[in-house]
């Protein structure tokens, strides 16, 4: 059995349909400012491993928008809570290269192990528009070709999504043990 510890339901949701058998933890715990996601989860990791002591997992990640030289990054998760979808829109405004990426940094330790760490990225645009009302986060304005990741159901955007692609490589890393 496999602690998940975050507060996101939907983060959560992403991760059941590919462990199936994940329990969800909301405990909380600090998230360091820091240049990279791999060192949020690097020190999370350690203050959630020495409380719970089961095997546990966390994951952090962050939109990575090219024209705003990486921004939000490590900070999407404040920027989404200040000013949101219609705030990166409008830093996006007159812009017309509009790449980006998400990122995901899944740590996960078991009692006496140290950490491990799994990436996961899917690159593409920032919309002109939000849309769809499925998913969460930045996904109504990241868009796969002419599809935002909103407008896709849990199946379809797990086949790409880079929070599923970190969890797979820890899925098959614990299966190969």
């Amino acid at each position: 059995m496999i602690y998940f510890v975050t507060s996101n339901k939907g983060k959560y949701a992403e991760a059941q349909a590919i462990f199936g058998d994940l329990i969800q933890r909301d405990i909380g715990y600090a998230e360091i400012q820091a240049d990279t996601l791999e060192e949020v989860a690097a020190c999370g990791m350690k203050e959630v491993a020495a409380r719970l002591q089961e095997p546990v997992m966390l994951e952090d990640a962050g939109l990575f928008v090219e024209a705003l030289q990486g921004f939000p990054g490590v900070y999407s998760a404040y920027v989404q809570k200040t000013i949101g979808n219609a705030g990166i829109l409008r830093l996006m405004q007159g812009i017309e290269r509009r790449n980006a990426f998400f990122k995901s940094v899944v740590a996960y330790a078991e009692p006496g192990m140290q950490p491990v760490m799994f990436t996961g990225e899917v690159h593409g645009q920032i919309g002109f528009e939000a849309r769809g009302k499925k998913g969460f986060g930045y996904d109504p304005i990241f868009y796969r070709g002419n599809v935002s990741l909103a407008e896709m159901d849990l199946v379809e955007k797990n086949k790409i999504s880079h929070r599923a692609a970190s969890m797979r490589a820890l899925k098959k890393w614990l299966d190969s043990r």
